[in-house]
This record gives C-alpha cells, structure tokens and sequence, in this order.
C-alpha cells in the first residue's frame, strides 16, 4: 500500500533537497506536486484540500524558509500533516487496537459489505484476542443470507482454536445475537465476535438488519470491514455505514494489494472513525495495529523499523535464534541451520513487506521488484534442504552431480537453482568464518568490509 504516492512524494523532496535555500514560490510548487499525488492515490478531494492548506500554513514561514535544512522541515511538516490525516495525535493513543475496557463478556459487531473480508477478519481478530490478549472468544456468525456462511466461520473458529456458536437453522440474526450474548455470559466467555451479514451494494434491509442486532447487543465496538483495493468506493462504504449505523473503527482488508492508498488517507477524515486494524494476506495472523505516525514514515521512505522489530519478535523462537548465534559465533553453520533460517523468515511475511519497512528502500523499489523478491523464492530453497539426507545437509561437500539431480528431483526443482543454493551457502559458511577468525574487536575495526571477499589481502588505508 502507498507505493505510488511514496514514490511521487519522494521524487519531489528529492528535488526540494538539490535547491538548498528554499523560496515561497518553490514550496507553492512543490504543493501542487504533492496536490495532484495525492489525487492520483485516490485521496478524497476535501481530505487533499485540507492536508495541502495545513501544510502550506506550516511551511511558508520564517522558521522553515530560514532554518538550516529547509527541505527537511518542509518534509517534516508533511510528515505531521499525514500522521493527522491518519487519525493520529496524543488525544487518539489509548484508542488504537480492539478496546476491551467494559464488562464481560465483551460484545465485538462486525459489519461491512458482502466480500470485504468481514468473516475472515472475524477469525483474524479472534485468534489475535486468543494469544495476545489471553481471552477467551466466541465466535458467532449472524449470517443467514450467504450460503454457508456459519460453516466458514465455524471453520475459522476451528483454525483460531476458539468456540464458535452451534448452528440452529431457521434462528433470525438478532435470535442468534441473543442466544450468543446468553451463552457467553453463562460459560464466562470474555469477548463476544458477532459476524453479521453483508451485501453486494448498500441497502436499507442490510442497514436495518445491522441496527437492530446493534440495538439489541449494545456492543461495545462496532467495527466496519471495507476493502482497500476498492479505493474511494471504501471510503463512501465507510461514510454510508457510519452514518446509518454508527461505527467506532475501521478494519482495512487487503492493504498488500492496493498501491495507491487513498481510502486511508480519507477514512479518518471522513468518518471520524479511526482505522484500528490492517488486513494484509489470508492467513489468520495476517493482522496488523493501524500506528498513523509508522505509516506516516513509510509513505515519506523513511521506513517503519518499530514494526519490523515487533514483528521479528513476535515471529521468531528466541531459543533457537540464539542456538543458531551461538553456533554462528564459532564458525559452525550446516545446512539445517541455513534451512531453519529460512523457516523463520517465511514467518515474517514476504519479502517485499519487511523490505518495505526498511528506510531508503522505497528508491530502489524498482530493482526490488525486478530481481522477483518472493517467499516462494524461500520456500523453493527449504524444499531443496529437505530433499537431502541429514549427512548431506550436515556435510555439502558430499554433494556431488548423481546427488545433486536426485535432490532436485526430490524437491520439484532444476539441477541449476540446487547448485544456487549450494554457492548461497558456501558464501554465508566463509563469512560466518571470517566473523570467528576476526571477533568482536576485529568487526568493530574493519566494519562490514572486512567481512567481504579478499578482506584479508587489502592493506589499511
């Protein structure tokens, strides 16, 4: 999501940056750049008004024309546009993630436009409420219309390890309300996630069938699903919704496939509603916290390493990173190693994601996307790992032609991407060695060049 306008909005500080001094009539020209790239990214018309006359308010004054980086200051005053925008600033910190601050069992209403995610999100929010929260979660899906619709969520359930309601056929939405609301409060379940039903386009039997489970629950956060990828068709989604219902969050679906990002840009605005959650993919820990001020920084390129750091946290088994590092320390790394790194970064996502949250990566987008970064990539080489016997991975050596077309065959590959993976591995084993042989002391002097071929033979400067 915002690859587009991080990329214009970069070409344009970029251009501020070359100038030096800065005058009134470079910044003007500058906003109407970063004025037609939020258009271009769907941004709603008065949302872009806004946000321009906010920063030109900021930025055509004495302490950014004069300041010593005045185009810093100019992206800084972008920057603090965008993360109000966003729905960020001091008023909004305790309300961003899922708000469990009321009596249990906790009411969840989930509702939206038929294929926006809704059910998928409800087991997405379920499993997150589960491991992270530590509460106990019923799922129970209000959907009567769409076929099958209470067995999809009854397999979510399954998935996420929580208790979905029994099915009783014929029961109306707001029966299956009540009954999910008795249930919990008899078996003392904490968060009650009420799935409703959606529909293609906005109606007034969806929107009163939402009201009166709302009136008869009385849940304590209502959160509306809406599709990223639908651009400002999100956005009136949100407005219709919100108006006629009322919601106190907005969940975004499929934030991996939109590239331009003006629907989130513009909900906030909007509805008044902040965006608390980010669906990216459909594994169901696929959810992220919305932060405005994280996502502010990866549209300017400046990256997101907060959210880099929490994901490799919450993804990667400590001990056996620190088996694998310890083992690295003394030159020792086989294969098995190799293959279990790998399995830790498939954890992580794709490639292209935590790249993404790296600063200065979005200028080298392009060869990025040529050199087909993909988790794919990954598991291809796992599966090569696998295909080999313990001797094999724990000594390559051995691997030799005959060996080399049984493992390709053994794992679906070519003889070619097998000889890549063997090269990969021999590059990694030196380096790991020459980490050993130079220490900490060594490291520090030398920096990453003494980690590179032929480190050994320069002479200091």
């Amino acid at each position: 999501m915002f690859e587009a306008l991080s990329s214009k909005l970069n070409g344009v500080f970029d251009r501020l940056r070359r100038r030096g001094a800065l005058s009134e009539a470079d910044v003007t020209e500058a906003l109407r750049e970063v004025r037609v790239a939020l258009l271009e990214a769907d941004v709603a018309l008065p949302v872009v008004r806004d946000l321009v006359n906010k920063v030109r308010e900021r930025a055509v004054g004495q302490e950014v024309l004069r300041s010593v980086s005045p185009a810093q200051q100019v992206i800084k005053v972008v920057n603090d546009a965008l993360v109000e925008a966003l729905g960020g600033g001091a008023s909004d910190d305790g309300k961003r993630g899922i708000d469990l601050n009321a009596p249990s069992p906790v009411p969840i209403l989930m509702v939206g436009l038929q294929g926006s995610g809704k059910t998928t999100t409800s087991g997405k929010i379920a499993l997150r409420l589960r491991t992270r929260e530590k509460k106990k979660v019923l799922l129970a899906s209000l959907d009567v219309h769409r076929p099958a619709a209470q067995l999809q969520l009854q397999t979510l359930a399954q998935q996420a390890e929580v208790t979905s309601l029994p099915i009783v056929p014929g029961q109306t939405p707001i029966q299956i309300a009540a009954r999910a609301m008795d249930v919990a409060r008899r078996e003392l379940y904490d968060v009650v996630v009420l799935d409703t039903a959606g529909r293609l386009a906005i109606d007034e039997a969806l929107m009163e069938e939402v009201a009166q489970v709302k009136l008869a629950t009385n849940p304590h956060e209502t959160l509306l699903v809406v599709d990223a990828m639908t651009g400002q068709d999100a956005v009136n989604t949100a407005k219709a919704f919100h108006e006629k219902v009322g919601v106190t969050g907005i969940v975004m679906t499929r934030i991996d496939g939109d590239a331009r990002g003006g629907a989130a840009l513009s909900m906030r605005a909007v509805t008044g509603a902040p965006i608390k959650l980010l669906g990216a993919g459909e594994k169901l820990d696929a959810l992220e916290d919305f932060h405005p001020d994280r996502i502010a920084s990866r549209i300017l390129g400046m990256g997101d390493i907060v959210s880099l750091v929490e994901k490799a946290a919450a993804t990667i088994d400590q001990e056996e990173a620190e088996k694998l590092a310890a083992r690295m320390q003394k030159g020792q790394f086989t294969l098995e190693d190799y293959a279990s790194q790998l399995k830790q970064i498939g954890k992580m996502g794709s490639l292209q994601g935590i790249l993404g949250m790296l600063p200065g990566v979005g200028k080298i987008k392009q060869q990025l996307n040529d050199a087909n970064l993909d988790t794919s990539i990954l598991k291809r080489q796992a599966a090569i790992i696998s295909s080999m016997t313990p001797r094999e991975r724990r000594a390559p050596d051995l691997i030799k032609a005959s060996r080399k077309k049984r493992i390709a065959a053994g794992s679906g590959t070519s003889v070619q991407e097998v000889n890549k993976l063997l090269k990969q591995f021999d590059d990694m084993s030196v380096m790991m060695k020459r980490m050993n042989k130079l220490g900490q002391k060594g490291l520090m002097r030398g920096g990453l060049a003494a980690l590179l071929p032929g480190a050994g033979n320069r002479r200091p400067f």
